[in-house]
């Protein structure tokens, strides 16, 4: 059929002609959304698709939410493994805490060398309605012999009560329970804490020229070497806001305090506790035992209060310090170290 032959044309019934018309002007505008042809004519940008957006469902207040996060952090490698036990012992520490038990195995041997075995974190019998001593006592035997098979015999499991839990009476229950069995439950004070994290978490390399710190919620604990002898400093915790102190005074504070650690200590800063974790797990590449943090003033609080205090703290120890290099240790924890001093 030829379209400009106007005696073949006018032949035509209106309802052919317009199917005729309407075929190339339907290709031309599928062919435009397909490919973008009209706004590349118009010199607009191509159309929204999901490959291209951040998220079509995303509402604009959410969109501004995570323009927010900590996008901007570096992973920053931290060469270093530390020397692993030969012929060890397994050894098993339960610390009990205000909300329940946390549990770490570990293989040590006769230079106190050490590596992890097994991690638990927040078993907890008496906030789950075992609230009488009898109920007490089966949880912990059931949760004894679940260390032992992990191999940890008896003998070799050992109970700590942290300074802040010994404030919880629940704990006092489960610690009296505790040596009605026949086990030894160790109390410690902060200024224990802060040297027996110092015995897990400085490796024996760095003994010389570095320093640890645990910012833990109800305390900070800054340590290091000092001869033959070990130095320690309680400062606030992360949540400090529950006790009415501001964020310049508690900076002050651990700025002051800080500041006392020697000056050939502060190559590097082994670091640990709950803020530090959350700070460590943005950046963690795979299953590393060292994470490096970011400078301070690179991680952004949102609406976590206690983030925001850590990190005002973290602040304090890296202004009064000078220290540029804070390696969060994914293992260690004062616990360990108490393993370590036996």
């Amino acid at each position: 059929m030829n379209d400009n032959n106007p005696s073949t044309w006018s032949r035509l019934r209106w309802p052919v002609k317009a199917i005729i018309i309407l075929i190339p002007l339907i290709a031309l505008l599928w062919l435009g959304q397909k490919f973008g042809l009209a706004d590349k004519l118009s010199g607009g940008q191509p159309a929204n698709t999901a490959s291209n957006s951040d998220s079509p469902s995303m509402p604009a207040s959410d969109k501004k939410e995570s323009d927010n996060t900590n996008t901007n952090l570096e992973h920053r490698p931290f060469n270093f493994s530390p020397a692993k036990p030969v012929n060890g012992t397994l050894k098993g520490v339960v610390e009990v805490g205000a909300s329940g038990f946390n549990s770490f195995v570990i293989n040590v041997d006769k230079d106190k060398n050490w590596e992890i075995k097994s991690k638990d974190f927040g078993q907890s019998f008496v906030y789950e309605g075992l609230a009488s001593t009898e109920d007490i006592r089966l949880g912990l035997k059931k949760y004894i012999a679940a260390m032992g098979e992990k191999g940890v015999k008896s003998n070799n499991v050992h109970f700590v009560i942290s300074s802040g839990a010994q404030k919880i009476e629940k704990t006092k229950v489960i610690a009296d329970e505790l040596k009605k069995m026949g086990y030894v439950v160790n109390l410690v004070t902060p200024e224990q804490e802060g040297k027996l994290a110092l015995k897990s978490v400085l490796p024996k390399a760095y003994y010389d020229n570095s320093f640890v710190v645990d910012i833990g919620s109800g305390n900070t604990k800054i340590s290091y070497p000092n001869g033959t002898a070990l130095t320690s400093f309680e400062a606030p915790g992360a949540k400090y806001y529950e006790k009415d102190l501001s964020d310049d005074a508690v900076y002050q504070e651990v700025k002051e305090k800080a500041a006392k650690i020697l000056e050939n200590k502060r190559k590097v800063c082994f670091i640990i506790g709950g803020v530090p974790y959350e700070m460590a797990k943005m950046t963690r590449e795979g299953e590393e035992r060292y994470t490096v943090l970011n400078p301070a003033k690179k991680y952004k609080a949102g609406d976590s209060k206690k983030l925001a205090s850590g990190i005002n703290i973290y602040k304090a120890i890296e202004d009064a310090t000078g220290c540029d290099t804070f390696v969060f240790d994914w293992d260690a924890n004062f616990t360990i170290g108490f393993l370590l001093s036996l």
